[in-house]
């Protein structure tokens, strides 16, 4: 999965157009995207996404965080439409990651739905105290599918009054993305690099997104349709990365019982095996 792009869930029209693109995976958003007078109506629309859904696109629904109160209800509203995965929002750590999973749980038996199939997606660097919560995902859920970091919610957390500039993000973000990254490796996750929000600055978003895939980032965010291709473009492998797996691969395939080889004038041993099918999506 490289590119998750994020859908109002009080937008069926949107949603159409999301669908005809190719992102790997839309997001139907019940929390930022839609206001407090409205998210009923949102609730009951998304559900009827869900429920006509068509293509191969992944299904997620961001539901609201935690401690607005609105998480339950949310849960028992879309479950019924069966979606591959949720997306919490503003999540402080692996606790709330088994409260989520519980409620799962509860509602996959209602509806019929195989238990333990609905995935979560953490966005984990939203407010100062998540980050002091990022050691704690290793573990906490066999749900547990990818962890996002983002800065917009971030930035209101710490109060200040810039994210970036010169397009490069300042040392708090910079922080909580690294962090990030590293809890994802650490849980065995995907880690979700943060939507772009400069949205006709083409040329700026396949720069940070190749700098995403570079530092070890294997999926994005997105907030526009017109940033998908771009993105997954940024995250497919070149072909001298191909060319370099596929080697790396036939000469441990060649010489099983070795530890360490050498391969055009380099030392190689099993982290490089381990990239080389990282990098053709083999396990």
């Amino acid at each position: 999965m490289r590119s998750m792009l994020f859908v109002p869930g009080d937008s069926p029209r949107k949603f159409e157009k999301a669908s005809e693109g190719k992102a790997d995976a839309l997001i139907i958003d019940l929390e930022d995207s839609v206001v407090t007078e409205k998210k009923d109506e949102a609730r009951k629309l998304t559900l009827a996404m869900l429920k006509g859904r068509r293509g191969s696109h992944q299904l997620y629904v961001r539901v609201n965080a935690l401690d607005t109160g609105m998480t339950l209800a949310d849960l028992a509203a879309v479950m019924p439409g069966a979606p591959d995965g949720i997306v919490l929002p503003k999540s402080r750590g692996g606790d709330d990651v088994q409260q989520v999973a519980l409620w799962l749980d509860a509602f996959e038996a209602a509806a019929g739905i195989t238990l333990g199939s609905t995935r979560i997606v953490c966005v984990a660097t939203e407010t100062a105290g998540s980050i002091f919560g990022l050691g704690t995902y290793k573990d906490c859920s066999p749900r547990l599918a990818g962890l996002m970091w983002g800065a917009e919610d971030l930035s209101a957390s710490l109060g200040a009054t810039e994210k970036a500039s010169g397009g490069l993000f300042h040392s708090p973000y910079r922080l909580a993305r690294d962090l990030c990254l590293m809890a994802a490796a650490a849980a065995e996750v995907a880690p979700i690099d943060t939507v772009y929000t400069d949205i006709d600055n083409l040329a700026g978003l396949e720069q940070e997104t190749r700098a995403a895939r570079r530092d070890g980032f294997s999926a994005k965010a997105l907030i526009h349709p017109k940033h998908v291709d771009i993105v997954n473009a940024a995250f497919a492998p070149t072909d001298a990365e191909r060319t370099w797996a596929e080697k790396v691969i036939a000469a441990f395939a060649d010489n099983p019982n070795s530890g360490t080889l050498r391969l055009d004038g380099m030392m190689i041993d099993k982290p490089h095996l381990r990239a080389a099918k990282k990098i053709l999506g083999l396990p």
